[in-house]
């Protein structure tokens, strides 16, 4: 018997959560697809891994666009319409700043009151009388600008309809986050820093990020609130592949790509790293251009050179540093009161953080998950499972030599457990019953991502998503009927951004192929 079929509709390079997304959106529809996935497991980065007989969480933190089960929000109902149901449970808060040298030490939490403000903008009042309007009307803005693009991704309109409908996105999509919350509010330095703790989330300094992203962020956090799967993201992803294979969807693993077949400046199929040949209409494709312009091409001179230029031209955006940990006592025992806190050891300055993350080691801004908070029955009782993140640019890795690496890594994650450490008042190196470390190094070894990158390309202002959308035929036509599946898309900035940017894969493929009928 042949083990694949003569001809699908569609591969899906990777099994990661664009590529399963993509899959679901197509099968959906009809079309025959086969995803092709070089680890045992799906989900990508959505994982989580066991150590000394307990499951820990790898990924980041937590999904938003979910939304309560009785007022779901569009990730919550594409997953649900897809048939991937999870399980979800609601993050206790938005998140805690602290930042000594600021005097800054908050606790933010989503959602309205009854008469419509936000709780978050009564919170900062408290500290900061006089506040809350101003507050009030930056995260309105937030709100309508995210309710604009959660609108525009499955709509399309003129742009005189945008203007007329969707008039806070357009008259904001030009300007970055730190202009606009400059030139619509008065609003003291302190208060700007803590709306701007966020950032990190985008891996972009608040003066280049462009204010959509920003505003889609916070408009979705702070309205939405964040979730977590119980069963840790690998529910999620199981759950996906699940609703794949009720579809119909093939998925092989262990089957590595190594070349994508092109004729004519059209794909026609793939060569697996086993030796299979193996064609469909469509390619929808999980690796970076960077990858695929360089390597993947067969034969290579099917590679237009603006290919090469476009790859070269996009930078990257961050990578990610996480040391996660099992501690041997409950959180409250270890001064640990909060699902999510952002620290800073110096004055909050994400230019400055940026230009940390070129650089190994002493990153002054860090993000500290406690699971427990969360997800309490995932971890075991008395203990606590704390994760601390930086998300540095995969660059700053460059020069680390094998032999330097095991060395490299366990300084740095030496160095953030210290600052928490500190931060807390307790020495957690005292506590800890197993550690793991994950690098740019770990990603790129695990997912293959270029570079151990995780979201895409930076969003700045030069290469924000609004211009992503002006460019968006032009990068899929560079080689027709390969469409990027991945954080290398239109946005990168997390989970729920990547099951979306396979939903518009598979609406890209779908719409070309009902021209072509």
């Amino acid at each position: 018997m042949a083990f694949y079929r003569d001809k699908y509709d569609v591969i899906v390079i990777g099994g990661a959560l664009a590529g399963m997304s993509c899959a679901m959106k197509l099968a959906s529809e009809g079309k025959s697809v086969l995803i092709l996935e070089r680890h045992n497991l799906p989900g990508g980065v959505a994982a989580s891994f066991v150590r000394s007989g307990v499951e820990m969480e790898a990924t980041l933190h937590e999904m938003m666009s979910i939304g309560p089960e009785d007022h779901p929000l569009f990730m919550r109902k594409y997953l649900e319409e897809m048939g991937a149901v999870i399980d979800w449970l609601r993050v206790p808060e938005a998140y805690t700043l602290v930042s000594e040298e600021d005097g800054i030490d908050i606790e933010l939490h989503a959602g309205k009151n009854p008469d419509g403000t936000w709780i978050a903008a009564d919170e900062i009042e408290r500290q900061y009388p006089g506040t809350k309007k101003e507050v009030n009307g930056l995260l309105d803005l937030c709100e309508r600008v995210y309710q604009s693009v959660v609108y525009l991704n499955d709509h399309s309109m003129s742009k005189l309809q945008m203007l007329r409908h969707h008039e806070a996105l357009v008259k904001t999509a030009g300007y970055s986050a730190k202009e606009v919350i400059d030139e619509t509010t008065d609003l003291p330095a302190a208060v700007k820093k803590i709306l701007s703790a966020y950032w990190i989330y985008v891996g972009q300094p608040m003066n280049t990020l462009p204010f959509t992203i920003y505003a889609f962020l916070m408009g979705d956090y702070m309205s939405g609130g964040s979730y977590v799967a119980r069963g840790f993201s690998y529910e999620m992803a199981c759950a996906m592949a699940d609703a794949c294979f009720k579809k119909g969807v093939q998925i092989e693993y262990g089957q590595e790509v190594e070349k994508i077949l092109v004729r004519d400046h059209t794909a026609y199929g793939v060569r697996t790293k086993r030796g299979d040949e193996i064609h469909a209409d469509y390619i929808a494709c999980g690796p970076y251009p960077n990858a695929v312009f360089g390597k993947m091409i067969e034969p290579p001179s099917e590679v237009p050179e603006k290919a090469i230029r476009y790859a070269n031209a996009m930078p990257l955006s961050v990578s990610c540093f996480s040391v996660v940990l099992m501690l041997d006592q409950k959180p409250e025992d270890l001064n640990i009161h909060s699902y999510s806190v952002f620290s800073s050891e110096i004055p909050m300055d994400t230019a400055a953080f940026f230009e940390e993350g070129k650089h190994l080691g002493n990153w002054s801004y860090l993000t500290t998950i406690c699971l427990n908070y969360a997800n309490p029955d995932a971890v075991m009782e008395g203990k606590t499972s704390l994760s601390i993140t930086n998300l540095p640019l995969a660059e700053c890795f460059d020069g680390v030599t094998a032999d330097q690496y095991a060395k490299t890594k366990r300084r740095i994650a030496s160095q953030m457990i210290d600052q928490v450490s500190k931060r807390l008042g307790v020495n957690l190196k005292d506590h800890i019953i197993d550690i793991e470390i994950e690098t740019p190094v770990t990603i790129a070894h695990y997912t293959g991502a270029y570079r151990g990158s995780i979201y895409g390309y930076q969003h700045h202002m030069s290469n924000s998503i609004v211009a992503r959308l002006e460019d968006a035929a032009r990068d899929n036509d560079l080689i027709h009927h390969l469409i990027w599946c991945s954080s290398a898309q239109l946005a990168g900035d997390g989970m729920a951004v990547n099951i979306n940017n396979g939903k518009i894969a598979a609406q890209i493929i779908l719409a070309e192929m009902k021209e072509a009928a």
